[in-house]
C-alpha cells in the first residue's frame, strides 16, 4: 500500500474508477486518463504494526488502509454479522477500516470497507472481530 501512497503523491492526484476504469490486465497506463485527477495527498504515515489503541485513535478521524489474508473461504463468503471465523495471518488483500463499533452481545469490532462490490458482505462492508487475543488480530489485520 506504501508504493501506491507513493504513486498517488509524485502523479500529484489520483483518477477516478468512471474516468479510469481498472481492467485488470497487464499493460501500459494510459497517460492522458492517469493526469485526469479527482483526489490528492500530501503523504501518509505507517501506524505502529499489531497496536489496536494506536489504530484506534486514528481511525476515529479517517479511513486506515489495512491488509489481510482474505484468501480463506469463511471471509470469501461472509454475508453478516461481526466476522469471527478462521482464517490465516498471510496477507494477500488491502482492505480499508474506517471505523469500530460493539455489537448487540458486546463483541468489539472493527468496520472494514472492501473492494469486492455492494454484492459481498453487508454490502461492501465486513465487521470484523476486533481486541482478539493472536499478536496479528485476526486475519493478520495489519497496518503499519
Amino acid at each position: 500500500m506504501d508504493n501506491a501512497f507513493e504513486f498517488i503523491n509524485q502523479n500529484h492526484g489520483l483518477s477516478t474508477e468512471a474516468k479510469y476504469p481498472y481492467t485488470g490486465v497487464d499493460g501500459t497506463c494510459n497517460a492522458q486518463k492517469e493526469a485526469s485527477h479527482a483526489a490528492s495527498i500530501t503523504g501518509h504515515e505507517d501506524l505502529p504494526a499489531n497496536s489496536e489503541s494506536a489504530l484506534l485513535k486514528v481511525v476515529a478521524n479517517q479511513p486506515i488502509s489495512v491488509a489481510i489474508d482474505a484468501s480463506g473461504s469463511n471471509f470469501q463468503f461472509y454475508s453478516s454479522g461481526v466476522f469471527t471465523g478462521t482464517c490465516g495471518t498471510s496477507l494477500d488483500h488491502g482492505v480499508t477500516a474506517i471505523g469500530c463499533g460493539v455489537s448487540d452481545d458486546g463483541t468489539n469490532y472493527w468496520l472494514v470497507k472492501n473492494s469486492w462490490g455492494a454484492q459481498w458482505g453487508e454490502e461492501g462492508y465486513i465487521s470484523m472481530h476486533r481486541d482478539v487475543a493472536a499478536h496479528e488480530s485476526l486475519c493478520g489485520f495489519c497496518w503499519g
